[in-house]
């Protein structure tokens, strides 16, 4: 079972699976206004695998050039924690970012990298899509990338290498002007 919630507590959720969902960032300039950064991290998943807790509020969203979208938030804190969107219907659209185990969330499907911000490189085993991908791209995507969680999942991780004496990580994992 996976937990989640507004920043206020106000509002939890429950998601009835065990796994992490896969996620993707979201790189357009609505996501990127909506979520005041370079990109926004979203989960999807059947909307009757989540349970909301608290007084959960909603608001519909509507524009010629998008598809009818209902947005699920916090009323006290305004959190955002999930949406309807009509293009995917019985599906809900979770903010990554509400879940307690956000920190293991890694988005492996990049969608309208047309509009990302210069700065950011994608990782080299993403997905990437210049615009919004059609529903069967973008399933076939996340499909992709969750057998791609699982395999990397079964193999042994290893850990940071630490140096002896001062006990910081060395190697590669450390930003290139770090290394000695």
């Amino acid at each position: 079972m996976l937990r989640g919630g507004c920043r206020g507590g106000a509002v939890t959720y429950q998601i009835a699976l065990e796994d992490l969902p896969a996620s993707y960032a979201c790189h357009s300039e609505d996501c990127q206004t909506w979520s005041g950064s370079a990109f926004a991290l979203h989960a999807m998943l059947p909307e009757s695998a989540i349970c909301f807790q608290g007084a959960a509020t909603t608001f519909a969203l509507n524009g010629a050039e998008r598809a009818a979208s209902e947005h699920i938030g916090c009323e006290a804190c305004m959190t955002r924690l999930a949406n309807r969107n009509s293009a995917v219907p019985g599906m809900l659209i979770l903010r990554a970012g509400t879940l307690v185990r956000s920190r293991e969330i890694e988005p492996y499907v990049h969608i309208w990298t047309s509009r990302k911000q210069p700065w950011i490189a994608l990782p080299a085993n993403a997905q990437a899509f210049h615009r919004a991908p059609t529903t069967a791209e973008f399933q076939a995507a996340v499909a992709t990338a969750a057998e791609g969680r699982r395999t990397t999942s079964r193999s042994a991780a290893r850990p940071p290498e630490k140096d002896g004496e001062t006990g910081r990580i060395v190697g590669a994992l450390r930003p290139p002007e770090l290394r000695e």
